[in-house]
Parts: structure tokens; sequence; C-alpha cells
């Protein structure tokens, strides 16, 4: 990706973010402004580019794997485009500019992007493109639709550096989600994932493991999608809350929440390492989540006490969409909120607890945000 300094381009006046996606190994994120996007490196945390030559308001916004390349989708209140198209806007060109686009019947509501694939979300349905690259263009040749059950946020989760292709999508049915393999395999299977509607999703690089919470936000369930079988089942609280995102770890050991209840939890994760494609036989000892001192009685009590509930916890100010992600450090956490704050922390896998909070910016503050350059 080809970086130069904030200070070498005008500045971006923002009040908010509308979107963030971080790169497939989790070492930049991009967030998706009211004029143009920016580029960040996470640690140690740093402005790396502003790129407001898209003269307009970006509500999406997703790497092409790490090619310094992005797909943009306009956002309120000064869209770049129609919000039924997606522009792929390419940075690493002496003259940086769009290269190519793809139109949408409907409004698109995410977008997510491989080395060879481009998805794209609408309400009720999903559209996979192969990729051509033509060097000063692209083209795109639609080979699947899948139609959904009701999308207003926008959820699917991609494979990113694995092959074949893993797509996981919504349902045709309420807490259904669908697995798709691409190429050799060419397989399908729909997961019952939960009793109400899915409100958040993640899925490890290699797309083995899929991780989903629904619109009550108590429960999060742990599955494998070749089989579809539920591998484990985490408790966030006892009363409902909005999931704001998920994030499973690179070596599936652990599994982070956000909530509209201003907590960040984190999770142990008792995943085979059969079960992944990047097997390490010397993964240590699978982590150990809290659990009820009732829980001895599981079985006679209700299925609450017998709950496995989270290892680690952070408070964050309530009102405000937060984004959550492992970071590239051991034991850390990101976590992008869409006011501008920007946390690192960093949890201690063995007794637990409050996390330690290591770094917290504004990176829509202009005098916070000078730092980072």
């Amino acid at each position: 990706m080809t970086s130069t300094s904030s200070s070498d381009s005008t500045r971006i006046n923002a009040t908010k973010i509308h979107h963030v996606s971080f790169s497939y190994d989790n070492n930049l994120f991009t967030a998706g402004l009211d004029s143009g996007f920016s580029i960040f490196q996470i640690e140690p945390l740093k402005s790396i580019q502003e790129i407001d030559a898209v003269k307009g308001s970006v509500g999406v916004v997703s790497t092409m794997h790490n090619t310094g390349r992005f797909c943009l989708v306009g956002g309120w209140p000064n869209a770049i485009n129609s919000p039924n198209n997606v522009m792929i806007w390419d940075n690493s060109l002496p003259d940086p500019r769009f290269i190519g686009q793809i139109h949408s019947r409907t409004q698109i509501k995410n977008v997510k992007c491989s080395r060879d694939y481009l998805v794209v979300v609408c309400l009720q349905t999903v559209c996979v493109y192969t990729i051509t690259d033509l060097r000063s263009s692209l083209e795109f040749k639609r080979i699947r639709q899948i139609e959904t059950d009701l999308n207003p946020h926008g959820l699917c989760e991609i494979s990113c550096n694995w092959a074949p292709l893993v797509l996981v999508s919504l349902g045709l049915m309420k807490g259904r989600v669908r697995a798709e393999y691409f190429g050799a395999r060419n397989s399908q299977r729909v997961i019952v994932g939960h009793d109400s509607e899915i409100a958040s999703m993640a899925l490890t690089p290699d797309g083995r493991i899929l991780a989903t919470a629904s619109s009550k936000g108590t429960l999060i369930r742990v599955f494998n999608t070749l089989d579809g079988s539920l591998l484990q089942e985490v408790r966030r609280g006892a009363s409902g809350a909005s999931i704001h995102s998920l994030a499973i770890s690179r070596n599936a050991q652990w599994l982070a929440a956000s909530s509209d209840k201003g907590t960040v939890h984190v999770f142990g994760l008792r995943i085979d390492p059969s079960l992944l494609a990047n097997n390490n036989s010397s993964q240590v000892a699978p982590p150990s989540n809290k659990s009820s001192s009732l829980s001895i009685l599981k079985g006679v009590l209700p299925k609450y006490f017998s709950s496995e509930w989270s290892v680690a916890q952070f408070r964050l100010p309530k009102g405000v969409k937060h984004v959550v992600m492992f970071g590239p450090g051991k034991n850390t956490i990101v976590i992008v909120g869409m006011d501008g704050s920007f946390y690192r922390c960093e949890y201690d896998p063995v007794a637990g607890g409050t996390m330690t909070l290591l770094e917290n910016v504004n990176i829509l503050n202009p005098a916070e945000k000078d730092k980072l350059t």
C-alpha cells in the first residue's frame, strides 16, 4: 500500500465515523468519514493517510486485500456516489483514481473483499463477483446471487486469506445463517444459530469457525461451518443488549464482543486445532471462561447457572457504537468508536478481570490527530 503522511494532504474535517473496516492481517483499519476516508496503522497507532479526493461522504469502506485499493459506497450526508454503487478507488497509482464500479438495483449495505472475490450485500440479497485485474481498471463478473432474510445491517463475512472462499450470510429464515464453500468443495449449509434475528457475526480468516449473536444479545454461539455443529456457547449477560460487533482471534482461542451496554467482553474458546486450516500442533491448552459456583448442578438448575462467562471485560461510554478487533500485539484488543474514540487494551489470559488500558485517543480530534502523523 502506498503511504503518505496525513500532513502531506488536505485535512479532513469529520465529526463522525460512518464505517470501520480492518485489514485482513489486523495491522490497519480504515474509517469512512463525512468527507473521504482515513487509513490508520494500529500498533503503534499512526495516521497513514487521509483521502479526501473522493469528494463526498463514505458510508461503507472495505480494503481490497492490502492492495492499496478500496471499495467505497456513498453515505449520508453528501454521498460520493449513489448508495446503489460500489466504486473502486486505487490509491496505489501515481494519479489515484476510481478504476471500476458495480451497480446494484437496491441500496448497498456492506461490501466484503478478498484477493479474487468481491461480495456486495444488499437488504435481501448477497451478490458474489470474481475480479479480473486489467491493471488500469477492474472488471467484475457476477457468479452468484443469494437471497437472504431482511439484512438492514449488511451482515456478511468471508474468509480472507485461504482457498476456497467461504461466505457466510443470513439465511432465508430468522436466526439462520448460510455457510457456502466455493471452488472444489462447492458446498453449502444452513446453520440454525438462534431463535431470534442474527445481530452480529464473526469468522476466522480460514472461514472454518463462525460466531453469531442474536438480537437478544445474551448468548453468543460458535459453530463449525463445515458441518454446522455447535462448538461452544458463551453468555454476555443476563439482560438483553445490542451486540455491536464480534471478533475471533487469529488463533481461534479468543472471542470478543462489544455491545450497547458499554462493555467489551473477551471469552476463551475451546477449538480443536485440527478444525483450523492453519493447524498449529504447538498451540497451548485452551483458555477457560468463568462459570457460576452453581454450575455443578448443571441439568438441575436452569441453563443460566451453567453458562460460561467472559474472562476479561472493559467499560466504555454508553450510547456510542464501538467496533472491536484483536490487535497485532499479544493479548490486545482494539476498539474503535463511531465518535472517533480509539482504545487499545490488554487482557490477562489467566487472571482475567478488567482489561488494562494501554492507549486512548480520539482520531477525529485535530489536536490529538496531529500527534499520530
